[in-house]
C-alpha cells in the first residue's frame, strides 16, 4: 500500500500563454493534514485542481488515491471531497434538502440516514430547515464541510476554507478539521494565514506558480536558515528605516509594537545586534525563527513570473 494519498511531478499550467503553475512536484502522506499557503495568485487554486482531475496539466504526471490524475479522474472524483473558495451549494433550498441533493449525486443507499449523520456531525441538525441563502458565513462553511464529507472521502481538498469568516468560526472549523485527520481523512488545505499554518503536519509554500520549499511544518523556519531578534523601543519607525538599508540584515518585519529583524548571515546580523543594543535606545532579544519570518523572508526572494507565467 502506498503512504501518500497524493503525488505529482512536474505539474505545468498555462492560460492566455502565462503559466501559472511551473513544474510542480508534492507529495501528500496519508492521514496527514497538509498545508498548501501563498499568497493571492499563487497558483494553489489551480495546482488543486490539477491534483484532483478537475483540470488537465499541460504537463507533468501524478496521482491521488493511487487513480491516476490523467487517466482516471472520474475514480478521483468519487473519493475526494472538494470545497471550493466560493460557497457553491444552492441558496434558495434548506440544508437537508443541499445535503440530500449531494447524497443523490453520489448515488448514495439509505440517503435519510446518511443525511441525518451530516447534520449531527457538524451540528446542523437544529438548522436542518433553514434556507442555505439566510446562513452567516460560518454556517455556511459547515454545510459545505458536511457536503463534502458525506460520502466519507479518504482525501479532503480545502480551497481557503476560512476566508471572510470570523476568528471563532475559523477555530470550530479546525477543530472539526483535527476531528477528520484524527479518523483517517487526509487534508491538503490551501490558505494564506499564518496562524493556520501552524495547525498543519506539513507545508509547501508556493509564490508565483512555483514551490519555494515543502516539509514538516516545524522544520520549515530552520531549513530556511533565519536568524531572528526582536526589537522593542521607542520611535521603531525611524530604527526600521535604518535596518532596512543594513547590509547586515535580510528582511525587517513589524508585528505591533515589536519588530522582527532576520538575516541568513547569522554572524552579520549578531554584529548588528550588538552594535545597536550597544546604543542602549532598544533592547534587542535573540529568538527562535517561526513560520511567519520564514515565508516573508521567501516570498521577498523569489521572482515575479506576471511577464512570463501569470497568475492564478
Amino acid at each position: 500500500m502506498s503512504e501518500h494519498a497524493i503525488s505529482v511531478r512536474g505539474l505545468t499550467k498555462s492560460f492566455s500563454g502565462r503559466r501559472v503553475v511551473d513544474n510542480l512536484e508534492m507529495v501528500v502522506p496519508k492521514g496527514s493534514i497538509y498545508g498548501f499557503l501563498g499568497p493571492n495568485g499563487s497558483g494553489k487554486t489551480t495546482t488543486i485542481r490539477m491534483m484532483c482531475g478537475l483540470l488537465t496539466p499541460d504537463a507533468g504526471e501524478g496521482d491521488c488515491l493511487g487513480f491516476d490524475i490523467l487517466q482516471q479522474s472520474g475514480q478521483i472524483k468519487e473519493n475526494i471531497g472538494y470545497m471550493t473558495q466560493k460557497f457553491s451549494l444552492y441558496e434558495d433550498l434548506t440544508i437537508r434538502e443541499n445535503l440530500d441533493f449531494v447524497a443523490r449525486m453520489y448515488k448514495m443507499t439509505n440517503r435519510k440516514a446518511r443525511v441525518d449523520k451530516a447534520l449531527e456531525d457538524l451540528g446542523l441538525a437544529d438548522r436542518a430547515k433553514q434556507l442555505a441563502g439566510t446562513l452567516s458565513g460560518g454556517w455556511k462553511q459547515r454545510l459545505a464541510l458536511a457536503a463534502c464529507m458525506i460520502h466519507e472521502p479518504e482525501v479532503l481538498l480545502l480551497d481557503e476554507p476560512t476566508a471572510g469568516v470570523d476568528p471563532k468560526a475559523r477555530r470550530d472549523f479546525w477543530d472539526e478539521i483535527r476531528r477528520l485527520a484524527g479518523k483517517g481523512v487526509t487534508v491538503l488545505v490551501s490558505t494564506h494565514y499564518m496562524d493556520e499554518a501552524v495547525q498543519c503536519d506539513y507545508i509547501a509554500y508556493i509564490a508565483y506558480g512555483k514551490k519555494l520549499i515543502d516539509g514538516l511544518a516545524r522544520e520549515i523556519p530552520s531549513m530556511v536558515g533565519l536568524s531572528t531578534w526582536l526589537v522593542e523601543g521607542p520611535e521603531l519607525g525611524a530604527l526600521e528605516a535604518a535596518l532596512r538599508k543594513d547590509p547586515g540584515v535580510g528582511q525587517v518585519a513589524r508585528f505591533g509594537t515589536v519588530l522582527h529583524v532576520s538575516g541568513i548571515d547569522t554572524a552579520a546580523l549578531e554584529k548588528v545586534a550588538e552594535r545597536e543594543t550597544a546604543k542602549k535606545t532598544h533592547d534587542w532579544t535573540r529568538k527562535e525563527a517561526g513560520l511567519e519570518e520564514a515565508f516573508i523572508y521567501l516570498m521577498a526572494h523569489s521572482q515575479d513570473n506576471f511577464g512570463s507565467g501569470g497568475q492564478a
